[in-house]
Order: C-alpha cells, then structure tokens, then sequence
C-alpha cells in the first residue's frame, strides 16, 4: 500500500468489526496502514457506575461549559489527533479520521463538544470556542468511546457526563472505553475479559439486528427503538436530555439537570 494511499475504510466494515468486538488503530497520524486491536482485557464504564465527584457537580451546576452533540465533529476528532505535549504520536491516522468522518455522515460516529465564551468577552452573542469533547461510535445500545480532549479545566470530565446521562436516558447498556487509564478509572471504568465483554456486546444488540443499506441497524428492534437503531443512543438520548431540562425549568441550565440526573443514579 502506498504511504499516500488514503482510502477510507467502508461504513459497513467498521460496524461489522465493532459488533464482533474489534476496533481499527494505527501506528502514527501519517500511517496509511490500519491493524485491527481485540484486546484481552477491555476497559468499560457501566452506565450506573459513573463516579461524579463533587468539584465535577459542581462544574456541572455552575455551566461554565455549552455543551452540545454532533455540532463540530471534524473539529472533535481533529483535535482529538493533534499532537499532545510529552505524549507518543495520535494512533488517529488520516485514513481513520477520514474513515470515521464517513461513520458519521452514515449516522453512527457521535461527538460531543464542550465551548466557553472567550475570556473578557460577555453577552449571548459572544464568540466561544471548542475547550473540549469526545468522539464515539454508536449503534443498537452500545456506545463505543474513541477518544476525548480537553483544553479547559474538566472540559473533557463534563463531555464524559453528559454522554453517560445521554446513553442511560436512551437506554443504552454498554459503554465500551477500550483501554483502561487511571484518568477513566476514577471516573468508574473498570477492567473486564475480552471474552466476558463480547458477552455484554452481544446482550446490548437488538435480537436479530443486521446492517441495512446505508449502514443502519435497527432491525429487530423491538416497537420504538427504530430510532435510536438508526442513529445510535447517543443524540437521541441527548436531545431527549434537553427535553427534561425544559419541563423540570432548567432549560437555562441543563448541567444542572445533568448533575442531578447522576446524583441520583451514582
């Protein structure tokens, strides 16, 4: 293969990988090669384990950071590649940032992005930038983490909590962080076989669930999950988050709802 070679890998090869449980990575940002990881042990984060600290509640509360879903997804995963101070080079290649860019158009590749207004600039219409977020594949009730940055004090701990409130409120099952950090375990992730996570993949997807044209698995599903079987727990779940916000009144300050949300279930 030519080190300019820059195909992407097809929608349908990518969730047929993650539903078998494996997962592509490369060497370096400029590798055009891609291996496909099955780990022995795999990092998880159950939805009803998520550890919320109180500096973490109170970020939430006090809304210092926009938070939105799928609204700058290329700006996610770039700044998810971009090189990092003192850290090896993005296993994130051009050809896996492409690939995922096309995921996404398909319905299955989710962000999350985290903005604050720019310092000494006030109003609702001040300009804001992207402080933080997180990038993920989704598909029945599996959320598969890729990766996260953050710019900004917590900005990726808040990105992490709104999708943990998103997924339970779409009743999602599982969500897969791949590898384990002490940056994930404190936050709840945990350790588990390979052989013990395709068990919980397996029971997240919808019985009978296949890929339909243009990348789309919602059947088997069972009466009102079409929905979230096209487009993945996460926006649904999320949208339906901003929905409650509204009627509990906190519509001005939905990382209010979203700290509540987790008290109650942590």
């Amino acid at each position: 293969m030519s080190r300019h070679d820059t195909s992407i890998i097809p929608p349908e090869l990518l969730l047929q990988a993650y539903r078998a449980g494996i997962f592509p990575m490369s060497d370096s940002r400029d590798d055009p090669e891609v291996y496909w990881v099955e780990p022995r042990m795999r990092a998880i984060l159950p939805l009803d384990g998520f550890h919320l600290s109180h500096s973490l509640a109170r970020t939430l509360r006090r809304g210092r950071f926009r938070v939105t879903c799928n609204e700058a997804f290329d700006a996610v995963i770039d700044a998810c590649a971009a090189p990092r101070v003192d850290a090896e080079d993005s296993w994130i290649s051009l050809r896996i940032a492409e690939s995922y860019r096309e995921l996404h158009r398909h319905g299955h590749a989710h962000s999350i992005e985290c903005w604050q207004k720019i310092p000494g600039q006030d109003g609702p219409d001040a300009p804001e930038v992207l402080v933080g977020g997180l990038y993920g594949v989704g598909f029945d009730r599996v959320f598969c983490g890729e990766s996260m940055f953050s710019r900004a004090s917590d900005a990726s701990k808040v990105a992490l909590a709104w999708l943990v409130a998103a997924l339970r409120r779409a009743g999602a099952e599982l969500l897969d962080c791949q590898f384990s950090t002490p940056h994930l375990a404190s936050l709840g992730a945990v350790e588990i076989t390979q052989a013990r996570y395709l068990d919980l993949l397996q029971d997240a997807l919808w019985p009978g669930s296949g890929l339909q044209a243009g990348g789309e698995s919602s059947a088997g599903a069972p009466a009102g999950a079409a929905v979230v079987g096209a487009t993945g727990c996460l926006p649904t779940g999320f949208a339906a988050l901003l929905v409650d916000a509204a009627a509990a009144g906190l519509s001005s300050s939905p990382g209010n709802f979203i700290a509540q949300s987790l008290t109650h279930t942590s």
